[in-house]
């Protein structure tokens, strides 16, 4: 007997997947915001009881390390140092089109996030123990620690990578919350802006 053809599996293209992936993030942070917006308040109810829990159980070590987070995610060190930091490294390992492509997403996830803090203007929590900017929706923290996740990933296609980089964005969403710098949803919104950064320039890594 001839066997049965076997269906061919239908590949998604990697563009196809980008756009899915950025329009998701789009909606996700969008609906988030209008949220926000729309209840009149700058807590919504998971936000009140998640910064309730953790005030509950601040300690000195655990502070301190949030406050690493903090100095390693933000201000100079982390817009600047890290990526610029990464980029070298990528372009040693000779990989110069994954550098652009990291600076490029590392940038434009940078400039979405002020734009869409400006745009909602959100108050941050009262009990905050850090120096902060304006607006707290979404947390630039968390999209860049986001972001060098992603790009890296999809750059250096490692296991490895992806969990570490997972390991990195789940640490820093919680430090940016237990310092209280940004409530849980500016987090969630933040880590969103990754997906939509690597769409816009994750594919000039291919090759590189």
């Amino acid at each position: 007997m001839t066997p049965l053809p076997t269906a061919r599996r239908r590949r998604v293209s990697p563009r196809v997947a980008g756009l899915v992936a950025a329009v998701a993030a789009i909606l996700l942070v969008a609906g988030l915001g209008l949220l926000i917006t729309l209840r009149g308040t700058t807590q919504l109810d998971l936000d009140a009881e998640w910064m309730a829990e953790l005030l509950e159980r601040r300690i000195g070590a655990l502070v301190a390390v949030a406050l690493l987070f903090d100095w390693l995610g933000g201000g100079i060190v982390g817009v600047f140092v890290v990526p610029i930091g990464i980029a070298v490294l990528l372009l040693v390992r000779r990989r110069p089109w994954g550098a652009l492509a990291f600076v490029l997403a590392s940038a434009l996830s940078a400039g979405l996030v002020q734009v869409i803090k400006h745009l909602f203007g959100r108050e941050r929590p009262v009990d905050i123990l850090v120096v902060a900017d304006y607006g707290s929706f979404p947390s630039g923290h968390t999209a860049n620690a986001a972001t060098i996740a992603v790009v890296l990933g999809l750059i250096l296609q490692r296991r490895w990578v992806w969990i570490a980089g997972l390991i990195w964005t789940i640490g820093m969403l919680l430090a940016r919350t237990y310092v209280g710098a940004h409530w849980l949803t500016d987090t969630l919104g933040g880590s969103s802006r990754a997906r939509r950064s690597r769409s816009s320039s994750g594919q000039r890594s291919r090759g590189g």
